[in-house]
């Protein structure tokens, strides 16, 4: 059962956000919008509902590249407003002032080409060749390019849309439908429980819908539609699995929604409805500890949400605890522990790239993009934080902790210091030698990684361990005949096992007898691809060409063009395939890779 839990002020000031929510507070929003892909605009208005102090004289939004066309009150009565002056960061505060008796105010408003949130495609970037899409990513502060908003994961809002769109298309938001039966070109939904504006998520496409349960279902384009129901087919059973560990799931459906490559994350959380990425689909079911990964986010980060940025590994952390956690339920322990192992040498390779401060769970991140953050220090130290608590004081209790955590903050933000201090009241009853042996100041504040951290059985890669051992030092020609029963993480621990100096030649002779280059699977063909460009394997250029061009993930286009940068000649390179590839990709991955190529 959730109750109000008081956070000091100091804990919630979010300095990614120009609002002022102890002035004025949005609480409700009725959006009627118009989405028109000649233009390449959102436009229509935003009814906001405040909550307002004693002496509320103002209510202050966060835009960024939005074209602001009016102001009123509900009864139409124009109200005096400005927009400041636009941060590259921030965007431009837009501040309404409040005649006394004003607690509801309308903001009519279009979206711009150069806005961040929105990705905008022709009927040929898309799987079906025929109609047009629009998705949105707001994560973490890109709401402000969809809508004027209080854009803080601590700001709690419900909200209504009424959206039209052209003949033939179908609108899909993070909400639960409303559609009036025999409505022809307009779609409304409700989100009746109060979610952060970076949930707010709108796609519109030629779109089917396949049911995976009572609750669940997938859409995406008819071509992929059957594809995608079979990939997502135990989708029911995770859903069950978490409730048995940790509650009731609260949102009502649980649906994903599959969207065109360009899409720049693995998957998007949104309530209601995951968006995720093509990517996902193997065949083989290999890669869906990411809709996992989304389903848990439906308990901490929507249920449960970091207050600011600055706490986001609240929301990674936990979401990559509770996903293994699933793992281990649907799939078996062995699987869990697989990618756990996998996660954690990521999070050591990330640890020797970063500057030592970024390297901290509680992260500074005045003056500087929320995206910085996404790293995986939040995922997998988070995690690993929670596992070293499990571990101190066993599974039973902290299934018990976690079980509470989530009742007790239902719907409502949480910050790093209200994490302490449920774990010295709740896990340590107040014992303070306890609570110093857990070290959680150091996990917490500490850069890097304690020595004693959690490991996981490494016994679990015991064959690809000796194979690329084997094969790096000569004494293996060809791979073992089980490679065929391989798995995905097995064949990434392999490459990844591959030392850093192996040559063209020895990736040829592996390409001969496994295909790599070639592999329909998008992780396996990202880890090999890197390791051809430091190998400068000549035969896998088309290929490389042919994967950026064609996927948007930042998760695989980061490090490609990061490894691609290294030599002049790779720089030529990455430039060269970039030119081609920018116009596909969504604003968040060109501005990933903008900084990237020009060398910031």
């Amino acid at each position: 059962m959730s109750k109000t839990v008081t956070i000091p002020e100091a804990e919630l000031q979010d300095v990614h956000s120009r609002a002022r929510p102890a002035e004025a507070r949005t609480t409700h929003v009725d959006l009627d919008w118009e989405v028109d892909f000649e233009r390449r605009e959102l436009r229509g208005k935003a009814t906001w509902t405040l909550e307002l102090a004693t002496d509320a004289r103002r209510c202050v939004f966060d835009t960024r590249d939005l074209a602001i066309e009016g102001v009123t009150d509900a009864s139409g009565r124009a109200l005096q407003h400005t927009l400041g002056e636009r941060d590259g960061v921030l965007g431009a505060a837009l501040t309404v002032q409040l005649p006394p008796g004003v607690s509801k105010i309308a903001v009519r408003y279009r979206t711009t080409p150069q806005g961040s949130c929105l990705q905008w495609l022709g009927p040929q970037q898309t799987a079906g060749k025929r109609a047009p899409y629009l998705f949105s990513q707001a994560q973490a502060i890109h709401a402000r390019a969809m809508l004027p908003c209080q854009d803080s994961p601590g700001v709690r809002i419900t909200y209504s849309a009424a959206v039209r769109v052209p003949a033939g298309l179908t609108a899909v938001m993070s909400a639960e439908s409303r559609t009036r039966p025999g409505e022809s070109g307009v779609f409304r939904f409700e989100q009746t429980r109060p979610i952060p504006s970076y949930l707010i998520a709108l796609a519109v496409g030629d779109l089917a819908f396949r049911p995976l349960g009572p609750r669940s279902g997938v859409w995406s384009e008819p071509s992929v539609v059957d594809s995608a129901a079979r990939e997502f087919e135990d989708l029911e059973s995770m859903i069950d699995a978490v409730e048995g560990l940790f509650g009731p799931y609260r949102w009502g459906r649980y649906d994903v929604l599959v969207l065109p490559p360009s899409f720049p994350f693995g998957g998007m959380e949104n309530p209601c409805m995951t968006f995720a990425t093509p990517t996902l689909l193997a065949g083989d079911k290999s890669l869906v500890n990411v809709i996992a990964h989304e389903l848990a986010h439906s308990w901490s980060g929507n249920l449960v949400t970091n207050a600011t940025w600055r706490d986001f590994w609240l929301n990674e952390g936990f979401t990559v605890y509770l996903e293994r956690r699933i793992l281990e339920r649907i799939f078996g322990a062995r699987a869990a522990v697989q990618d756990a192992l996998l996660g954690r040498q990521d999070l050591t390779k990330t640890l020797g790239e970063l500057p030592a401060a970024d390297t901290r769970l509680y992260l500074d991140l005045t003056g500087r993009d929320p995206d910085d953050g996404l790293t995986d220090v939040a995922y997998e130290k988070g995690c690993l934080l929670l596992v070293h608590l499990e571990r101190a004081v066993g599974r039973e209790r902290f299934d018990a902790f976690l079980r509470a955590w989530f009742d007790e903050h239902a719907f409502q933000p949480v910050t790093t210091g209200e994490f302490e201090r449920w774990v010295r009241g709740r896990l340590c009853q107040g014992d303070g030698a306890r609570a110093a042996a857990l070290g959680l100041e150091e996990w917490l504040r500490g850069e890097g990684l304690r020595a004693d951290a959690p490991d996981f059985d490494h016994g679990v890669f015991t064959e690809p361990t000796a194979a690329a051992r084997e094969f790096a030092a000569g004494t293996l020609r060809d791979l073992p005949a089980s490679v065929r029963r391989w798995n995905t993480a097995e064949w990434l621990h392999f490459l990844q096992a591959l030392p850093d100096s192996i040559t063209a030649a020895d990736l040829g002779r592996l390409d001969a007898g496994s295909g790599l280059t070639e592999s329909p699977n998008a992780e396996i063909a990202a880890q090999w691809l890197e390791l051809a460009i430091r190998a400068r394997y000549e035969p896998a250029w088309p290929r490389l060409e042919q994967f950026l061009v064609s996927i948007g993930r930042r998760k695989f286009l980061k490090p490609l063009y990061t490894e691609l940068s290294k030599t002049d000649e790779g720089r030529a390179r990455a430039r060269a395939i970039y030119a081609k590839a920018r116009p596909g990709y969504h604003p968040i991955a060109q501005g990933t890779v903008d900084k990237l190529l020009a060398g910031k």
